[in-house]
């Protein structure tokens, strides 16, 4: 599946341009908007992953474009591509939620440096592959899995909320089947230019068995720190003690939550650190052997007006697939 791609711009000429310098090995279909106007209505029309947005336009200019863009909650990344260079410019699209920002004319080379910085490629790889691997559930299935997970995920965070005195925020769980590779570029693509630190924890119990795998984004261990009013020195001795704590705080309470609505008790084996302060990338590959083809529902959690994130996946072996489907048909057919 070709990823969407929406380039907005009054002028045809900066439009072909641009959709010439975009990389030739990046699988995408790319459609055009005219103007402000037209681009909201192609963003609701066709969902793009990217919009390249310039800013002097007739109708509705790319300030009131990325301004509807939050004011509708619509979900895009957007880059500005303008012959606008004034600092201040950069500046205000920025903080209307722009990622990045290009000088007109487009030159190849910086296209190809910021959608490799931001790992848009990467974004819109997971994006497909949800979509796509989605479709590999009987849907009655995978809302029941869904519903499960996010079930099981309130409570986690309701255990969070209380131990920080924050608001979670609670996303809807993405449910999907992944062969091994496949998995590998989910993971990788959860935060493509962040440093990471992981933990992976067992867990097994009436013929279902699998992995908790928790990334923390690095950048988060500061405020957590706060909120559990730490006071001394922050290293990473201490950064992994926080880890662990909200590991255990996300892993037990959602593998409590699955097993009581499947009537299914878990053993938790020991948790493992898989990494600190790497890449994604990297702490895939150092642990590419624990993963093969897996039911994964994947959590993303964040607090509201603080800098945390973590994701939270439940690996289900291949071999736990059918006792999963049968504890699940029978839910469907009370």
């Amino acid at each position: 599946m070709s990823t969407p791609i929406l380039i907005c711009d009054d002028s045809k000429l900066a439009r072909r341009q641009l959709a010439r310098s975009l990389p030739d090995d990046w699988d995408i279909k790319v459609e055009f908007a005219e103007h402000g106007l037209d681009c909201i209505e192609k963003i609701k029309e066709i969902s793009p992953e990217i919009l390249f947005l310039d800013l002097n336009m007739p109708h509705l200019d790319g300030y009131g474009v990325l301004q509807a863009i939050q004011d509708q909650g619509l979900n895009v990344l957007t880059v500005v591509v303008s012959g606008d260079i004034q600092p201040s410019a950069h500046q205000r699209v920025m903080e209307l939620g722009a990622i990045d920002f290009i000088r007109k004319p487009c030159d190849a080379q910086k296209l190809e440096e910021i959608i490799t910085h931001h790992g848009i490629k990467d974004k819109a790889i997971r994006a497909n592959l949800v979509h796509k691997l989605g479709e590999q559930l009987e849907p009655e299935i995978r809302d029941i899995y869904q519903e499960i997970a996010n079930v099981a995920m309130g409570q986690a965070g309701d255990l969070l909320a209380r131990l920080l005195n924050v608001f979670v925020e609670l996303p809807i769980p993405n449910v999907n089947v992944l062969e091994v590779n496949e998995l590998h570029m989910a993971l990788q693509a959860i935060d493509a230019n962040a440093t990471t630190s992981g933990v992976c924890q067992g867990f097994i119990g009436g013929g279902v068995s699998g992995e908790a795998l928790l990334l923390l984004n690095d950048s988060s261990f500061k405020e957590i720190a706060s909120l559990m009013k730490y006071q001394g020195e922050l290293n990473q001795k201490v950064e992994l003690e926080l880890l662990m704590d909200v590991s255990n705080i996300l892993i037990g309470a959602i593998l409590t939550g699955l097993s009581r609505q499947l009537d299914m008790p878990f053993s938790q084996g020991h948790p493992v650190v898989l990494g600190q302060h790497c890449e994604v990338s990297e702490l895939v590959k150092a642990n590419k052997s624990r993963w093969q083809r897996t039911l994964a529902i994947e959590i993303s959690y964040g607090i509201e007006h603080h800098n945390i994130n973590c994701d939270l996946m439940l690996l289900f072996t291949e071999d736990s697939l059918k006792t999963l489907k049968y504890k699940v048909a029978y839910l469907l057919d009370d």
